[in-house]
């Protein structure tokens, strides 16, 4: 097994954050009461209870590296998230940064923010064009 981390998140309600990931690709990989880890291909998040979290001051986070963050950020959006910046659940749309990612976000409804990240330089090198 190659050397890697996964985001520990917490979570208001297990089942709740199953069925929420469910609907962007993720599938249970492990759930039992004290732990859960969903993956997505490689994609791995694992998530802790916390059922007294309070959405709007939860400040967890992860970056989810990919090498396609316009394809990831479609099939995301087939989850039918908001787009509003004051929704919860949320996504924002992929924006190249000048510190030289192709870069959007989702926040999930407890407040856990995922960063999904492209290095433009991949995407060059793909045939996709930085705009």
């Amino acid at each position: 097994m190659p050397d890697r981390a996964t985001p520990n998140l917490p979570s208001r309600d297990l089942i709740a954050t199953s069925r929420f990931y469910a609907r962007m690709g993720f599938r249970e990989a492990f759930r039992d009461d004290g732990w859960m880890v969903l993956e997505r291909g490689p994609l791995q998040l694992e998530f802790f209870p916390y059922p007294g979290l309070d959405p709007r001051t939860n400040i967890a986070s992860c970056c989810l590296r990919v090498s396609d963050a316009r394809a990831l950020h479609e099939a995301f959006a087939g989850a039918n998230l908001a787009t509003s910046s004051r929704a919860m659940p949320r996504i924002t749309s992929p924006v190249d940064q000048p510190w030289g990612f192709r870069e959007f976000a989702v926040v999930d409804p407890d407040g856990n923010l995922l960063r999904c990240l492209e290095p433009l330089r991949a995407a060059a090198g793909s045939g996709a064009a930085p705009t």
